[in-house]
């Protein structure tokens, strides 16, 4: 079966679809037009959690207009731009201790600087 009338309104609209037959059934042969073997990073991963929970409607405007992976990229790669420069700028505020000798407190402070960064992050690009 390819084309399928249908009326909206007095207005005949002609839908251009192709079907495959299963069985009894009809299944519409729909296609993403957009497919990218790009894994979700993630920050992108925690924007999709966001989406679900927070506004699910912008989550299915995204998904309805194939956009939610380009959006997620976007935003994962942003985020990790971000976080080795606002890492780097923390550092430059606050210099780690001599990493040679002291080796915990240096872990320990560029641990806190990681964790600062991130919470940052996570405040201006994931959850807004």
């Amino acid at each position: 079966m390819k084309v399928k009338e249908k009326m909206i309104g007095g207005v005949a609209m002609t839908q251009n679809l192709t079907y495959t037959r299963c069985g009894d059934y009809l299944i519409p042969d729909i296609r993403l037009s957009y497919v990218s073997d790009k894994p979700l990073g993630k920050y992108g991963r925690m924007r999709r959690a966001y989406l679900e929970q927070n506004n699910p409607m912008l989550l299915d405007d995204l998904i309805l207009t194939e956009t939610l992976f380009p959006h997620l990229w976007k935003i994962d790669e942003i985020a990790h731009c971000r976080m080795e420069r606002l890492t780097e700028e923390l550092l430059e505020r606050n210099p780690a201790p001599d990493k040679a000798t002291q080796q915990l407190a240096w872990v320990q402070h560029m641990n806190m600087l990681k964790a600062q960064a991130e919470e940052i992050i996570v405040a201006e690009l994931i959850y807004s």
